[in-house]
């Protein structure tokens, strides 16, 4: 078997914010004014960009207990998240390949170094940060990058006759596994693997994803899993709002009822409806950061990576609760309004029986 070499990538993400100031970053950093990001290798780059291109910084090395240092880059997206990037290189054979990725994902001992390299780096950017949350939530992905097999003067085999030689050490990897995959478990990982050029392969799985390409050729493809991953990221924060959301109205409209409870349904009507709106302005932005301006390869990539990520069941999962907390909303006004109905009813019968009582006195 050939020796490969290649990368180890880790994409940590945290969820901090509403939002970051990358106006404010940028001055405090030094760094520049926003380029069109990511530079793609294809020949039609203006077809996608972000719209607000995130803050990139080298960050300090993540040494894990085990000797490995990774080298680390962070990211800073306008919507309140942010991404630490861990490389290590590597230069081995498959089967050490195989154990070497089934003992970095998921390793505590990697996460743990790279949350502490984060909190000590945004302690020093409080002053971008814009409504922050009391608990981050965190996401983690990892890519194996293999640049090219054996001799780099030799033929560089192509995408198919990788799958050939190499499809179920390749799955192992996607996997995190040292034992062999079923064979239909490796048709299906295999089967939604994706080139553009012979001598590429992308393979995504659900926490790592198989990079066969160059440093030129992976490094949009890593773009686009972070900037996915980032999105997974938003859609369970905004779960978790309108889950708490819902289950106080429920509360509201559960408990005992009162002559005057469905007065107090306005205020409550007022604030859910601001907190729905504000989770949907937050989604259309997260979802509007990158620009697919035409049908192309990242196109179908990223919705390969939403598929596979999970990105689609849980907007799916955060449509529906926008969807139940809008008839919540209806219903309160609805609630209201009829109380505020009934009540004018009642203040003119009282006032008519008023006015027939002084009509009868005078008789």
């Amino acid at each position: 078997m050939r020796p490969c070499n290649g990368s180890f990538h880790a994409l940590v993400l945290y969820d901090i914010a509403e939002e970051l100031d990358l106006e404010i970053l940028r001055a405090s950093l030094g760094t520049g004014p926003p380029a069109r990001k990511p530079e793609f290798k294809l020949p039609t780059p203006v077809y996608v960009r972000f719209e607000n291109p995130p803050v990139v910084e080298t960050s300090e090395p993540v040494r894990l207990s085990t000797g490995e240092t990774f080298a680390g880059r962070f990211q800073y997206f306008d919507y309140g998240v942010v991404s630490l990037e861990l490389e290590l290189q590597f230069e081995c054979d498959w089967e050490e390949l195989i154990r070497l990725s089934s003992r970095w994902i998921e390793a505590p001992d990697l996460e743990r170094s790279a949350m502490q390299v984060a909190r000590k780096r945004m302690a020093g950017l409080n002053c971008a940060v814009r409504r922050a949350y009391a608990e981050w939530l965190d996401e983690v992905y990892y890519a194996v990058h293999l640049r090219e097999l054996g001799d780099p003067a030799s033929r560089r085999l192509s995408g198919a006759e990788l799958v050939s030689q190499y499809g179920g050490a390749i799955t192992q990897i996607v996997r995190g596994e040292i034992n062999s995959l079923s064979p239909a478990e490796e048709r299906e990982l295999l089967g939604s693997g994706m080139s553009y050029y012979p001598t590429d392969l992308l393979v995504v799985g659900w926490m790592t994803a198989f990079v066969y390409d160059t440093d030129e050729g992976a490094a949009p493809i890593f773009q686009l899993l972070e900037y996915t991953n980032s999105q997974l990221l938003e859609y369970r924060r905004y779960d978790e709002v309108l889950t708490r959301v819902l289950k106080r109205a429920y509360d509201s409209l559960g408990g005992p009822r009162s002559p005057l409870s469905s007065w107090k349904l306005a205020s409550e009507a007022k604030r859910f409806n601001r907190l729905r709106l504000e989770i949907t302005e937050l989604a259309e932005r997260t979802d509007n950061a990158i620009k697919f301006l035409s049908d192309m390869f990242y196109a179908r990539v990223y919705q390969l990576a939403s598929s596979k990520i999970g990105v689609n069941d849980y907007r799916r999962i955060v449509d529906d609760k926008q969807r139940i907390a809008r008839q919540f909303y209806d219903f309160m006004v609805s609630d209201f309004r009829d109380a505020r109905t009934f009540a004018l009813e009642l203040m003119v019968v009282i006032i008519l029986v008023i006015e027939l009582i002084f009509l009868f006195r005078g008789k």
